[in-house]
C-alpha cells in the first residue's frame, strides 16, 4: 500500500534511521548527523584535494620557467 507516494520501502527507511538517531541502532551506523557531516567533510577532502593539484601545476610551471 501506498500512502500519497510514500512507498512502504521508503517508510521502514525513515523508521530505520530515526531508530538510529535515537540511539537504537546496529553497531557502526551512522546517525544522520553524522552522515552529514560525513557529506560535508568529503566535499571539503575533494576541494582541498583539487587545490593540491592547482598548486602543483602551478609549481611545476613556475620550476619549468626558472630553469630557463
Amino acid at each position: 500500500m501506498e500512502l500519497q507516494g510514500v512507498s512502504p520501502e521508503g517508510v521502514r527507511g525513515w523508521v530505520k534511521q530515526a531508530k538510529i538517531d535515537e540511539g537504537d541502532g546496529s553497531t557502526g551506523a551512522l546517525t544522520t548527523a553524522e552522515r552529514e557531516e560525513l557529506v560535508r567533510l568529503r566535499k571539503r577532502d575533494r576541494e582541498q584535494q583539487q587545490t593540491i593539484e592547482i598548486l602543483k601545476k602551478g609549481l611545476a610551471f613556475f620550476a619549468k620557467e626558472t630553469m630557463k
